[in-house]
This record gives structure tokens, C-alpha cells and sequence, in this order.
């Protein structure tokens, strides 16, 4: 966040070298994005905050498995959760990753579609 006249803002752009920390923490969301389930869980958290039942439903993977994704997802500070009665509903991070979830996914249409990239 930049601080302007004392007040935080949230930033799109972060114009900074990419030093060994940068990198490091980078490398370390994409290794969480490498996996299909995740990227999906992921992908529905951009649309929507949802719970473990949704996210079951919508990705058709195993309640074990989705649970175990987002503990990790949890654990790497990707999703955050805020208790709704009696279910958990998870949300996904910030901006900046949603942004770079629907980026790779749209990256990924042109690739499987064929249709040419653009600027």
C-alpha cells in the first residue's frame, strides 16, 4: 500500500526491482496456481465468495480434496474465510490475484482456442 497524505491506499502498479524476496514470494503463488484444483477453486473465488459445499459442487473434485486446497490456499494467505452462521465461506486474497488468475486463464483460451494474443 502507498501512503498518501497519511492515509493508506491500495495500489495496482508496485514499481519496484524484483529482488530475491519479491521473486521468492511470486514464485510462491505461482507454485500454488500450478495446480488444476486450486486454479479452479481460485478461479470461483473471483466470481464469488463461497463455501466448501459450492466449491465442491462447481469444481466436482472430492470434499476431502477441495478442503485440503483450500488449507493450503489458507495456509499460503491466497483465500481468507469469515464464519456465516454456521459455514465457512472463503474469498479470495486481494485484487492483484484475482487479476492474475482471470490473466492465466485467459492466456489459456488463446492457447487452447488458437485465436491470436493481443497487446
Amino acid at each position: 500500500m502507498q501512503e498518501a497524505q497519511g492515509v493508506n491506499t491500495p495500489s495496482l502498479h508496485h514499481p519496484r526491482l524484483p529482488d530475491a524476496r519479491r521473486l521468492d514470494a511470486a514464485t510462491a503463488t505461482f507454485r500454488m496456481l500450478s495446480d488444476p484444483t486450486r486454479l479452479h477453486v481460485l478461479w470461483l473465488l473471483t466470481q464469488e465468495p463461497a463455501d466448501v459445499t459450492t466449491l465442491v459442487e462447481r469444481t466436482g473434485a472430492s470434499r476431502t480434496s477441495v478442503s485440503q486446497h483450500l488449507a493450503k490456499l489458507r495456509f499460503s494467505g491466497l483465500v481468507s474465510t469469515q464464519k456465516v452462521s454456521r459455514r465457512v465461506v472463503y474469498s479470495i486474497a486481494d485484487g492483484h490475484l484475482a487479476r492474475l488468475v482471470l490473466e492465466g486463464l485467459n492466456h489459456a483460451d488463446h492457447t487452447v482456442t488458437g485465436e491470436p494474443s493481443h497487446g
